[in-house]
Formats: structure tokens, C-alpha cells, sequence
């Protein structure tokens, strides 16, 4: 069982602390603010372009130092150890038609390995899985790839990715995960043109909370730091499960309000306060899950450069709508066509303007969240049936104005027929 764990020696001889220098440097740049954003500052943060905020040679502050992972006492022995040569075969020589993804890190291919090993298996056959390889760009490549082993490597949930093992060979950093066959929540609110069901952003919405509830909520925190659509992938049954920890960090503990670290993640999605001061807490990630929720509700990205100026931030175009009631309709994605409940709306809605508060001490945890969310499902007070109710009811009114007049006119008509009232006519 040793070969299978014995990467940890290995990991820690090949990162090298940052410098202290360095370390100074990023802090005397890094603003001291408030926490607690006011409008102008929030603004001119959200007006920002959508480009990542971390740059692979950005230097660090010692906080981040790669040998203080929260979890590295800890021996990942339940994780695979496998060679180059067998991902490179389970992936047939790392096809492009292979390609699942792409991002800062590298590519993600799609795979097949054998059931009761670490050997590659022909397509359609064992198991399926998604091979994550990391450009040898150096340290930050490195850096995130030794957390996300770690964290992934400790940490178990139905809404966390599973990671099944690794590769450290020579210059090559690989990851192997379990298949998400939906692949992520971001292709199927932007990219695909049949629009995602009101039940299933829903249940996607709950599942990440818990996610994120469940990171948070440990012996040892753990603050994701970039929760976005792209990171939140679905199996066959719609269920969310949370991937890339590459930037989570071990959150604050005892007396500690917050972590001071280098800002990392995307912008659109990272809280203002985070992105001004360095200051990570937990509260970070809720600000991001609201503006996920937005988008959920909404089928606009976080940050779009083709719509109109004022509406390219979509937490600046939405918050006045968030907070009237009489508005909070306009926001709805209108490829859903009132399949969506009335209900529900409005909980999301309102859920969605507390995690987005501009004080983060007023945002809920994620405990919190999961307890909103919870309920949305059982919900059947869809808009569309509402409204064709309303619609029903003067059509019903109509109907019966109709056969009164109609029983009226018979009436009449038969009146003058009759042969009293003809008999009357001829006396006169």
C-alpha cells in the first residue's frame, strides 16, 4: 500500500517556500479597507473586467505557502497512484476528440480504467473517467494541483467531486475524477438552447449549497474561493457536485475572523471585500453562490461585455430588481416561459439579496442557505398555471354574460310569439 501513497515526500522537496520579501511586497500592495463595501467602492469592483485575477507568476503571500495545506499530515491512502503510460492509454494517447474541457490549468480528457486497478480499459468498458493534466508551468500549477490532493483527497460528500487518484511522474501532474455526464451547470444555462427546468436549477441550487455547507461546516473549514458555474458539474441525475479545488484554502479557526491571502478567482464572482483587502472567510464563498443563484435564475452570465453597459455586471443590473417585489418578475429567465413557480421566484430572489449583501457579516451561512433551498422543491405553484387561471375566469364571465343574453333574447322572442301577446296586438 505504500507505492500507492508515497507521493507526499515527493510533493513537499518540490515547491519552495515563497520569499519573505516577496511575501512583504504583495501585502504593501494589497488596499487595507473595511470589510463592509460602500456603493462606489462595490461598484467600480463590479464594473471590472471578467478576466482571471490570478496570474501563474503572481507572487504570494506566505499564507499561501504550499507547505501549511491544512490536511498534509494526513496520507490520502484511499486515493490510486498511477503511471503516465496508463493515463496516457486509458485516454488513447490523450485524443483531442477526448477533450472534456479546458482551462488555466490544462485540458480534462475523458477516459476509461479498469475496475480494480489503476490499468487503462477500453472504451466503453470499467470505469469511466475525467483525466485532469495540469501545464508544467511551474510553481502555481503545482501549487494547486498539490491542493486539490489534499483537500479532495480528505474530504467525502455527495456533492464533491470524487477524486479517485493521481500522477506525479517526472514533469507530469495529472488527476483522475469520477465521470460528471452532464458535464458542467455553465453549458447547460448558456450554451444550450433548450433552457434548463425551473425543478432542476433548483435541485442543482440546493446540491451546491450543500456543498459549500459541508466545506465550511468541518472541523477544518475550508473556503472554496471560486465558486462559479464552470465548477459545478452534474451526473445523469442532475445532482451537483462541486470540482477544482486548486484555489480552496483552509478557512480561519479559534479566534481568527479571517484569512489574509493572495486574491485568486474570477472576477463577476469573488466578494468585493475579498478582491479589496485579501480578507477570506467563509463569507467569501456565499457571495459567490449568490451571484451563481442569480445567474440560475436569471440564464444571464456574471459578466457579459456584449449586452448594454449597464447591464454587463449582472449582480449591478439585478440588485434594484432583487429588492421590489413588483420587479423581481422581470429577472426570471424568459426561455422558460412561466414554467417556473411563483413561489419559488420569490425565495431565490430574496435569498439571492441577502447572500450578495455588502456587509458580509449580514450574509447567511451556508447551513442557512441549504434551509431556504430546501423546501423550493416540493413546490407546484407554477407561473403558467396562474396565469391561465386569470385568463379562465373573465373568459368564464363572458360565457355566462352569453347564455344570460341568449336565454333573454329566447325569452322574448317567445313572448311575442306567443298567442296572448299576438292575440293582444290584434285587439289593438
Amino acid at each position: 500500500m505504500e507505492n500507492k501513497c508515497g507521493c507526499w515526500a515527493v510533493l513537499r522537496r518540490s515547491v519552495k517556500p515563497s520569499s519573505s520579501s516577496a511575501s512583504k511586497d504583495s501585502l504593501k500592495t494589497m488596499p487595507r479597507t473595511s470589510l463592509v463595501c460602500d456603493t462606489a467602492t462595490e461598484t467600480r469592483y463590479l464594473n471590472s473586467s471578467n478576466r482571471e485575477m490570478c496570474a501563474p507568476n503572481e507572487p504570494q503571500n506566505s499564507s499561501d505557502n504550499p507547505n501549511s495545506l491544512p490536511l498534509e499530515s494526513k496520507t490520502p491512502c484511499q486515493l490510486l497512484q498511477f503511471t503516465f503510460q496508463e493515463l496516457k492509454s486509458a485516454t488513447g494517447n490523450f485524443r483531442p476528440d477526448s477533450i472534456l474541457g479546458e482551462g488555466g490549468f490544462g485540458y480534462v480528457f475523458k477516459g476509461w480504467i479498469e475496475e480494480n486497478g489503476t490499468g487503462p480499459a477500453k472504451p466503453g468498458s470499467g470505469i469511466t473517467v475525467a483525466v485532469k493534466s495540469l501545464k508544467p508551468d511551474g510553481l502555481q500549477g503545482h501549487r494547486e494541483w498539490v491542493a486539490e490532493v489534499d483537500f479532495l483527497g480528505q474530504l467525502h460528500h455527495p456533492n464533491l467531486v470524487k477524486l479517485i487518484g493521481y500522477c506525479i511522474e517526472d514533469d507530469h501532474r495529472l488527476l483522475v475524477y469520477e465521470f460528471m455526464t452532464r458535464g458542467s451547470l455553465e453549458n447547460h444555462l448558456f450554451r444550450r438552447t433548450i433552457p434548463l427546468p425551473w425543478s432542476n436549477r433548483i435541485k442543482i441550487a440546493l446540491g451546491a449549497a450543500k456543498g459549500l455547507a459541508i466545506l465550511h461546516g468541518g472541523n477544518e473549514p475550508v473556503i472554496y474561493r471560486d465558486f462559479k458555474t464552470s465548477n459545478i458539474l452534474l451526473d445523469s441525475g442532475y445532482n451537483a457536485k462541486l470540482s477544482d479545488f486548486g484555489l480552496a484554502k483552509a478557512g480561519p479557526q479559534g479566534d481568527k475572523t479571517h484569512v489574509s491571502t493572495r486574491v485568486v478567482g474570477t472576477y463577476g464572482y469573488a466578494a468585493p471585500e475579498y478582491v479589496m483587502t485579501g480578507h477570506l472567510t467563509s463569507k467569501s464563498d456565499v457571495y459567490s453562490f449568490g451571484v451563481v443563484l442569480l445567474e440560475i435564475l436569471t440564464g444571464r452570465r456574471s459578466m457579459d461585455k456584449k449586452r448594454p453597459s449597464g447591464e454587463q455586471n449582472l449582480v449591478t443590473w439585478a440588485r434594484p430588481y432583487l429588492a421590489d417585489k413588483r420587479k423581481v418578475y422581470q429577472l426570471v429567465d424568459p426561455r422558460l416561459e412561466l414554467n417556473y413557480s411563483i413561489k419559488g421566484v420569490q425565495k431565490v430572489a430574496q435569498l439571492a439579496y441577502n447572500c450578495l449583501n455588502r456587509d458580509p457579516k449580514s450574509r447567511p451561512s451556508m447551513d442557512e442557505v441549504v434551509k431556504v433551498l430546501t423546501p423550493l422543491q416540493d413546490l407546484n405553484d407554477l407561473a403558467i398555471l396562474s396565469c391561465h387561471a386569470r385568463l379562465s375566469q373573465p373568459g368564464r364571465r363572458k360565457k355566462k354574460l352569453n347564455e344570460a343574453h341568449q336565454r333573454s333574447h329566447s325569452q322574448s322572442k317567445s313572448i311575442r310569439d306567443s298567442p296572448v301577446h299576438t292575440s293582444k296586438q290584434h285587439c289593438k
